[in-house]
């Protein structure tokens, strides 16, 4: 299935992020077969609150395409995003989204609140959630577990 040979790309770059000591999210951005953009979690590295793993990799696509408008794309994020990612992939008018784990405490693509298939505004996305949602929910539950150990 080729939205699981993506979201091992995803995982991937959520590791990186788990070896620097941040939340382990990562995300990719796909279109056609092409990888545009990838990016992990950089809040802790950078001292930027908005450097999501989402926000990194619509930066690297659009850096990649040179233009903000992601049509025809899609979004492989191992964890739900939150409502900040969710504004950016609809500015970017993202056309799809693969989840593999939803985020039942800040997720706004369905766990929270919808902020992708809210009709009041003006570009939706389609979502498609639970790709190797096991894997994407332990890498965060190792993540977590261990922290507080420490």
């Amino acid at each position: 299935m080729v939205e699981e040979i993506y979201m091992r790309l995803a995982l991937e770059e959520a590791d990186k992020a788990y070896s620097k000591g941040e939340v382990p999210i990562g995300a990719i951005v796909v279109q056609g077969d092409r990888v545009i953009g990838s990016g992990h979690n950089l809040r802790e590295c950078s001292k930027d609150s908005t450097a999501h793993a989402e926000i990194v990799a619509i930066r690297n696509a659009c850096n990649t395409i040179g233009g903000w408008r992601l049509t025809e794309s899609t979004l492989y994020v191992t964890i739900e995003p939150c409502p900040m990612c969710a504004g950016a992939i609809l500015q970017s008018r993202i056309k799809k989204v693969v989840i593999g784990a939803m985020d039942s405490k800040g997720g706004a693509c369905g766990s929270v609140v919808n902020l992708l298939n809210n009709n009041g505004f003006n570009h939706q996305t389609e979502i498609q959630s639970g790709v190797l949602e096991e894997m994407c929910a332990d890498k965060m539950k190792s993540f977590f577990k261990e922290l507080r150990s420490k």
